[in-house]
């Protein structure tokens, strides 16, 4: 198991905006096509306007199929089109838990 953390840093004040956004058929796409959302959170302390994602995969190849069939819906195409102008940066790692992590033995 591979796991993805995402961060977007929005402008000031529009992480609200990017939330209205998300919130429906869009959030229902990413999860029916990229599955295992492990937490969605916002940033609370420390740097602000940020949304943090983590999403497990079983292995790259399965990463990359499932971003590139979400990217291939015109109606998640039309969201980033309707988001993108809020972000400031985006960063994205993969992490791979450790033999004693709790996730470590999970499968996707």
């Amino acid at each position: 198991m591979i796991i993805e953390e995402r961060v977007y840093t929005f402008l000031p004040g529009k992480v609200p905006v990017f939330m209205a956004e998300y919130d429906g058929a869009p959030r229902e796409m990413q999860m029916r096509i990229l599955g295992n959302l492990i937490g969605y959170f916002t940033s609370e302390f420390g740097e602000q306007n940020q949304t943090v994602h983590l999403w497990g995969y079983a292995s790259l190849a399965d990463r990359d199929e499932r971003r590139a069939k979400l990217l291939a819906e015109p109606e998640w195409r039309a969201f980033l089109g309707r988001i993108l102008p809020l972000l400031v940066k985006q960063e994205s790692r993969i992490l791979k838990p450790t033999a004693f992590s709790p996730l470590g033995s999970q499968k996707t």
